[in-house]
């Protein structure tokens, strides 16, 4: 189990991963013992997510370095002044860290000479010296303050994006749909078309009708868990118990994790994997909603954890008592008509583009088939030629050998 400390610089690489929970009891603190692999953990999904791992895993090894992490404010941590306690830490962790850097740039070389080499794939140089924005691959042999602070930052800029990410995603998947599902009315006459759009109209009804959504966080959402998960009486409900109950890792926080469980019952209102109208993939994102927004209105410290006090201070607003009505996916459109015609406008370009190369592609290959014909051509010429001069030759030599025979007959 990672200590306080290797937490502390996990959570602030991680300071805006809503959807890769991680779990650490931050009750214990273990000595570091050298040469353990690291734990195994959810993958952040960062392209150098081993990189920062064993990064992170070695520098804890590091009694200095682990005081001062331990010691230091997370914003200070984002803000570069942990990376420049590197320069104190043992030369052991030192020389492992230079090799780790070198086997990194050594992965990333090889990853952009095997996109160059790619048949048919442009080369995006912008994009692949993005790549190593996490380092400095201009000195390729030591890990210096510099690439620490680089790791930090990049990790923390490209996870706070995650969600966003997540988010535009989802976007995509809807329009998608959506276009698919035009595209196929297309190709119905007017009574199929009449029949698929009873049919959709009827489903969407069928999802929308379903029980009351409570606020995420509120009252009387977290009271429905306590009656309904935990079997307890809900006019008993005590906000300290609630906790204490659902800290499941009893480190004295809610992770994410822990958080998403209280909303399955909310989420299990409106969608069931049995049922055709409900869909699965719109199920996660109002996860994530959901999620995200008690996150925003608990997580007064924004570490992406919610702590007992701050869980008890939430309990004791208005917000908690008396909350505003929960709105799901089909009250809130991810997209707009117009984002839906842009959206439709680029799939058709791509299509374009897609049947140009497509036809280029099948000129190029008619081509190649027409050369090799003429290939064939010439080799069945020049099999032809070799026969008769292989003929002639024959004929030659027994002419010849007969005139000897018949000299030698004379003498």
């Amino acid at each position: 189990m990672w200590g306080p400390s290797h937490f502390c610089l996990i959570m602030c690489l991680w300071a805006c991963l809503d959807a890769l929970p991680v779990a650490v009891d931050k009750t214990k603190v273990s000595p570091p013992v050298e040469d353990v692999e690291p734990p195994e953990s959810v993958d952040t999904g960062l392209h150098y997510d081993r990189y920062l791992r064993e990064v992170i895993d070695f520098l804890e090894k590091d009694p200095h370095f682990r005081e001062k992490l331990h010691n230091t404010d997370m914003e200070d941590i984002k803000q570069g002044k942990l990376a420049k306690e590197l320069d104190f830490v043992s030369h052991h962790v030192r020389t492992k860290l230079d090799e780790l850097k070198r086997q990194e740039v050594n992965r990333l070389r090889t990853l952009i000479k095997v996109k160059q080499d790619m048949n048919g794939e442009k080369v995006d140089h912008k994009a692949l010296l993005k790549q190593f924005e996490h380092l400095n691959h201009m000195n390729p042999y030591t890990f210096e303050v510099e690439d620490l602070d680089r790791l930090i930052k990049s990790a923390t800029n490209d996870l706070e994006n995650f969600d966003k990410e997540r988010h535009e995603d989802f976007k995509k998947y809807e329009m998608t749909k959506e276009h698919e599902r035009k595209e196929h009315l297309k190709t119905l006459d007017e009574e199929a078309r009449q029949k698929e759009e009873e049919h959709y109209e009827e489903m969407k009804k069928k999802h929308a009708d379903h029980p009351k959504i409570n606020h995420p966080g509120s009252q009387d959402q977290l009271k429905e868990v306590w009656e309904d998960a935990d079997g307890l009486d809900p006019n008993e409900f005590d906000p300290k118990t609630f906790f204490n109950l659902h800290d499941t890792n009893g480190d004295g926080y809610f992770d994410e994790q822990e958080l998403e469980a209280l909303f399955t019952k909310e989420l299990e209102k409106v969608y069931d994997p049995t049922h055709e109208e409900d869909d699965m993939m719109e199920m996660e994102e109002e996860r994530l909603r959901m999620r995200e927004h008690v996150m925003n209105e608990v997580d007064t410290n924004r570490d992406r954890l919610v702590s007992r006090d701050e869980f008890i201070t939430a309990t004791n607003r208005k917000e908690f008592l008396e909350p505003d009505g929960w709105e799901t996916l089909e009250q809130n459109p991810m997209y707009t008509e117009e984002e839906l015609r842009e959206f439709e406008q680029h799939l058709a370009l791509e299509e374009q583009d897609l049947n140009l190369r497509s036809n280029e592609l099948l000129k190029q290959r008619e081509e190649l088939e027409r050369q090799q014909e003429q290939l064939n051509a010439q080799k069945m010429e020049l099999q032809q030629k070799d026969l008769c001069f292989q003929a002639q030759t024959k004929s030659h030599q027994s002419e010849h050998s007969e005139r000897k025979f018949l000299t030698a007959q004379e003498k």
